[in-house]
């Protein structure tokens, strides 16, 4: 059955759908590079609302697994590939690619040029797109407030563990929960709209979760942020590392088409250490705001400069723009999390800076 894939300026791509719709799926489109990684990414909650572009042909060869989501549900409007897979060839393996996205409902393109189709948005930046079954514009609006849709309505607690951390949750990965948890913490996820709720519960520390969209949806919880952040050892993952930028003064940008996949290579600043990290953002902290806050970039991104993590002066606070979580992606950035728990541990004494 024919499908297409139209962007706001006209251009569309054809390919063959998973389905036949009666009216089109629209909203932002994105390209992800890995290899690897797709179930991770079609559940990820940062990737909400979003048309996923996966730029290498074959998706899917190792089937979906149970153990593998970020959410509890799709967190995507669509996909579009060259070939997905309709076999499972892994022991853990549960379904096929093919087959969990038709259960889900979650529309899909395949013999769609991707690697042209992610030039195309390279060249214009991140758009708007809508699949459908003959070439049909999206509706030029622009989307905001997913932060609101993924992030829990009630506060979680999970494990039994000695440190007690506070995940403020702006959509957080499962896999980040899995890794606090695997350092011996008990972990309670407080929805950001709650986050005066945390002197109820005495944390040793807290993490800010990754999320979808613009941080700047938040403007209005910054000041209590701010005050929370005063109190607690920190450390912001993504969407959260954006938070904390804002929270003390810095600005942030959309970048043109984004960082997504599991190969951009970031440096550390102290060490002159460079390693390889996943990602997955829109907007980036700009290094010119930085200047008047009590934060200094301690991470860049190599590739283009921008600013991929920043630490406080004075306070045990620091951050990530990647995902040193590593799901998907290489595992070079988990000793962040290890510094983390040390940095807890030692009650906010720190020279991390």
């Amino acid at each position: 059955m024919k499908g297409v894939i139209q962007l706001e300026d006209g251009q569309f791509f054809e390919g063959e759908a998973s389905g036949e719709w009666t009216s089109a799926i629209e909203g932002e489109v994105v390209f992800y590079t890995g290899m690897t990684g797709y179930q991770e990414v079609l559940t990820d909650p940062s990737y909400r609302g979003q048309i996923v572009v996966f730029t290498y042909p074959l998706i899917g060869n190792y089937g979906v697994s149970g153990e593998s989501s970020e959410s509890g549900e799709p967190q995507v409007k669509g996909a579009i590939m060259w070939q997905c897979s309709d076999d499972d060839n892994h022991y853990l393996a549960d379904q096929s690619l093919a087959a969990y996205m038709e259960e889900q409902n979650i529309p899909y393109l395949t013999k769609v040029d991707t690697r042209e189709l992610t030039k195309a948005i390279r060249t214009k930046g991140t758009c708007r797109a809508s699949i459908a079954n003959e070439k049909t514009a999206p509706v030029p609006v622009e989307a905001a407030g997913q932060v609101y849709e993924v992030s829990q309505k009630e506060k979680q607690v999970y494990g039994e563990g000695d440190t007690h951390l506070v995940l403020i949750d702006f959509g957080w990965k499962q896999s980040i929960l899995d890794e606090l948890l695997a350092g011996g913490a008990k972990v309670t996820t407080l929805p950001f709209r709650d986050i005066a709720d945390i002197y109820d519960i005495h944390p040793d520390g807290i993490v800010l979760s990754n999320g979808p969209g613009d941080p700047k949806d938040v403007t209005g919880y910054l000041p209590q942020i701010k005050e929370v952040l005063d109190t607690y050892p920190a450390f912001g993952i993504c969407y959260g590392h954006q938070v904390i930028s804002l929270a003390y003064g810095a600005d942030t940008k959309k970048l043109p088409f984004g960082h997504r996949g599991a190969n951009h290579p970031v440096k550390d600043k102290k060490t002159n250490y460079v390693f390889i990290t996943s990602q997955n953002h829109n907007y980036v902290v700009t290094s010119e705001s930085l200047t008047d806050t009590p934060l200094e970039a301690r991470m860049i991104h190599v590739n283009d400069g921008s600013v991929e993590g920043v630490v406080h002066k004075s306070k045990p606070i620091f951050s990530a723009q990647f995902h040193p979580e590593a799901n998907p992606g290489p595992q070079d950035a988990a000793w962040m999390i290890e510094e983390f728990f040390a940095l807890v541990e030692k009650k906010g004494v720190t020279t991390y800076a």
